[in-house]
């Protein structure tokens, strides 16, 4: 299909990050609507969004940026660095000041969905409707099992950090989507752009599992607006019953099931994910 929208490429010089970025502008939708999307660790914005975006049909502009440690955001200095969650929002917050976002729906997948919560909860008036494809963190209902997952990842970055990064890939997938069908060219695809930057998605999952220590998982949800949240069919049950239990005590929350697809849900399903999208955007516009 053609791609409705036209796509520009930029860089964001900080003193310590050269933030890249893809704007996707399509002037022939009305009223004016912009989106942020972010992507989760690893693999970077285009190969998360790009097909999605192609589906949209609410949002006259889109931004999708690399995030650190993927895709062409670099370092000044090349190399691979450790963050933290919080240089992830003051990433985001930095970006879309330079661009005078003041106001956007935000989507956030994975690593990107607690990046996006994080944002919402201390720029709560810019973030209008909020879109989250298993957002870490909210992995599941019990806090002590979320954090042992998180450490279960991290034993698996250890591995990205030397000669066994397709060790390090294949227990993080065994791990984050251990009910996915395992169709051999999708599975090659999939660890071959996680291996982009072996590094890069090492300090990622780093960064996530660190974030447990800071985060109070109750008061960040509590600060969330208008959320519809998308689990993969196949995605462990511990998470729907956790999504499900938001959704039946939170009317600002609302659970989406993708079937036939795990967590790998926006890279398997962009057409079914984009128009429930479209059909939340419009629902949310009535309230």
């Amino acid at each position: 299909m053609k791609h409705p929208y036209k796509v520009s490429l930029h860089q964001l010089n900080l003193p310590d990050q050269q933030i890249h970025y893809r704007l996707y502008k399509n002037h022939e939708v009305t009223p004016a609507r912009r989106l942020v999307l972010l992507h989760g660790a690893g693999v970077a914005g285009v190969d998360t969004w790009d097909m999605m975006v192609a589906m949209l049909k609410h949002w006259d502009e889109v931004l999708v940026p690399d995030q650190r440690g993927t895709g062409q955001t670099r370092y000044p200095d090349g190399e691979e660095h450790p963050f933290t969650v919080t240089e992830l929002v003051n990433d985001l917050s930095a970006l879309v000041d330079h661009l005078g976002w003041w106001q956007f729906d935000l989507g956030g997948y994975s690593m990107g969905g607690m990046v996006s919560l994080l944002y919402k909860q201390r720029y709560h008036d810019r973030v209008q409707k909020q879109f989250l494809m298993e957002a870490a963190v909210l992995d599941r209902p019990c806090w002590e099992s979320t954090v042992n997952l998180r450490l279960q990842y991290s034993a698996a970055a250890e591995h990205l950090k030397g000669d066994e990064a397709e060790t390090g890939i294949r227990t993080f997938l065994d791990t984050i989507s251990p009910n996915r069908k395992v169709a051999p060219q999708a599975e090659l695809l999939t660890i071959q752009r996680l291996g982009m930057r072996p590094l890069g998605f090492a300090n990622a999952l780093h960064c996530v599992t660190d974030a447990i220590n800071t985060i109070n998982r109750e008061e960040l949800v509590a600060a969330q607006g208008d959320v519809t949240s998308f689990i993969g069919g196949h995605s462990v049950d511990l998470m729907h019953q956790y999504h499900r239990d938001l959704a039946e005590r939170m009317p600002n929350w609302h659970y989406f099931m993708v079937a036939g697809t795990d967590h790998s849900l926006p890279f398997q399903k962009p057409r079914q994910i984009a128009r429930t999208m479209a059909a939340e955007l419009e629902r949310y516009l009535q309230i």
